[in-house]
C-alpha cells in the first residue's frame, strides 16, 4: 500500500513528502525487508531479542531520529520519526516497538527535561544505540493509576536510595540506562513523583522476570527491580516532584509512537492479505473478485488511510511545538483498534492458513493487540479525548 504522509505547514495541508521522509522512508524499508523480514518467525518463535539489530539501526541513525546533530542524533523530525517506526513494524511489530520506545520514552525523556550536562553526557550513547535505553512508569498495581506507585527514592546525602519495582518494561534486561519515575512524596500526590535517570551496573539495580508475551515476543520486556539502589542526586531530571507532569508529556509523543507502529502493523497486514487475495483461487478465479474479500479489502484501506491522517496530523503539530494531547491519543487510539481489525480480517481472507505459523497474518494479529494496551489503553485514551473535547 502506498505511503501517504501529510506534511502540515502553518499555512495548511500539504500531502506530499519531505525530501527527508522519502529518505529514511526508503533506508527503514530496506532496512527492514534486508535484515529483518528472513528472521521475523525465528525471532518470534525463539522470543530472541536481536540486540545486533538495533545497534546496526544506531549507525544509520534510527535509534536517535529527532536527537540533535549536537547530540549525537539525526536531526529530524517527528514526521520523519513516524515514517521510520511504521516502516520498520510493516516488516516486525517486535523491532518497530523496540526501536520507538528506545527513541520516544527514554530518548525522549532526556532530550525534553534533562539539562545541557546530562543531555551531552547520555543522549550521544542514546542516539548512536552505543547505549539501549529503557523507560520505567508501570508497576504490578499501578498500570493507569500511576500516581499510587510504590517505588520510592528518599534523599541520603547526595544521592537518592531508591526501593521497588517496575514492569512490563521494554529493555528491562539488555537496557544500559533507564529513566525510572519514582516517588519522592506523598502517595496520589501528582507533585510527589520525580524522575531519576539510573545507569545499568549501579548496585542495587537489577532486572527480574522476563515476560512471555503472545505478540512482541522479539522486543524484550522484563521487571526492573531496585533494592537499596543508591543514585546520585545529579541523575535528577528537572527538579524533585516534576516527574509526573514529565511522564504525562512523554506519553503525549509516546501514543504518536504507538499510533506510528500500529499504522505499520495495520499496512503490512493488508498488504499480505491484498497478494494472497490474488494468488488464492476458488472456483476458478482470485477470491479478490470476490464481493465478500474485496469489501473487507476496501474498508481495511480506507482505515488505514484514515489512521494514516490522524498519525501525521499528530506528528505535525509535535513538530511545530503545538498542543498535541487530544491528536496523540485520537492518533493512538483509532490506529491502534484499526490495526486490531486489519490484523483480523486478514487472518480471515487467508482462512485456515492465516491461522497457521506458516503465512504472516497470524503474527500480525498478535502484535497488534498490544497497540491497544501499551502507553494507554484504548479506554485511557478515550477519557483524554473526551476531556479535551469538553474543554474546547
Amino acid at each position: 500500500m502506498d505511503s501517504l504522509i501529510i506534511n502540515t505547514p502553518s499555512t495548511g495541508y500539504d500531502f506530499s513528502q519531505s525530501e527527508n521522509q522519502q529518505m529514511v522512508g526508503h533506508m527503514a524499508r530496506d532496512f527492514a525487508e534486508k535484515h529483518i523480514r528472513p528472521h521475523v518467525m525465528e525471532w518470534d518463535e525463539a522470543q530472541h531479542f536481536p540486540i545486533e539489530v538495533f545497534k546496526q539501526l544506531g549507525e544509520l541513525g534510527m535509534m536517535g531520529v529527532v536527537v540533535p546533530e549536537e547530540y549525537g542524533g539525526s536531526g529530524f523530525g517527528y514526521l520523519e520519526y513516524v515514517t521510520v517506526i511504521s516502516e520498520i513494524a510493516r516488516v516486525c511489530g517486535s523491532i518497530g516497538l523496540s526501536v520507538a520506545a528506545h527513541n520516544s520514552l527514554c530518548t525522549g525523556h532526556i532530550l525534553a527535561f534533562a539539562n545541557e550536562e546530562q543531555k551531552h553526557r547520555w543522549l550521544p550513547k542514546l542516539a548512536t544505540c552505543e547505549w539501549l535505553g529503557a523507560w520505567g512508569l508501570t508497576e504490578s498495581n499501578t498500570g493507569s493509576d500511576a500516581l499510587g506507585m510504590n517505588t520510592t527514592a528518599v534523599a541520603d546525602g547526595d544521592h537518592y536510595i531508591v526501593n521497588g519495582s517496575k514492569n512490563f518494561i521494554t529493555h528491562g534486561k539488555s537496557g544500559d540506562v533507564a529513566v525510572v519515575m519514582v516517588r519522592t512524596g506523598e502517595k496520589n500526590d501528582s507533585k510527589g513523583i520525580s524522575t531519576l535517570v539510573i545507569e545499568k551496573g549501579t548496585p542495587g539495580f537489577t532486572h527480574g522476570k522476563k515476560e512471555n508475551k503472545m505478540g512482541m515476543r522479539a522486543s524484550e520486556t522484563t521487571e526492573l527491580i531496585f533494592n537499596d539502589c543508591r543514585v546520585p542526586k545529579e541523575n535528577l531530571l528537572g527538579n524533585e516532584g516534576e516527574g509526573f507532569k514529565q511522564a504525562m508529556k512523554v506519553l503525549d509523543g509516546g501514543r504518536i509512537s504507538i499510533a506510528a507502529l500500529s499504522l505499520g502493523i495495520a499496512k503490512g497486514a493488508f498488504e499480505a492479505a491484498v497478494a494472497y487475495s490474488k494468488e488464492r483461487k476458488q472456483f476458478g478465479q482470485s477470491i479478490s473478485t470476490f464481493q465478500g474479500i474485496s469489501f473487507k479489502l476496501a474498508d481495511m484501506a480506507t482505515q488505514i488511510e484514515a489512521a494514516e491522517l490522524l498519525v501525521m496530523q499528530a506528528a505535525d503539530l509535535k513538530n511545530r511545538h503545538q498542543p498535541v494531547t487530544k491528536q496523540a491519543a485520537m492518533a493512538k487510539y483509532y490506529a491502534s483498534e484499526v490495526a486490531v481489525k486489519v490484523a483480523n480480517d486478514a487472518v480471515q481472507i487467508f482462512g485456515g492458513y492465516g491461522y497457521t505459523k506458516d503465512f504472516p497474518v497470524e503474527k500480525y494479529y498478535r502484535d497488534a493487540k498490544l497497540c491497544t494496551i501499551g502507553e494507554g489503553t484504548s479506554e485511557i485514551q478515550k477519557i483524554v479525548i473526551a476531556r479535551e473535547a469538553l474543554r474546547d
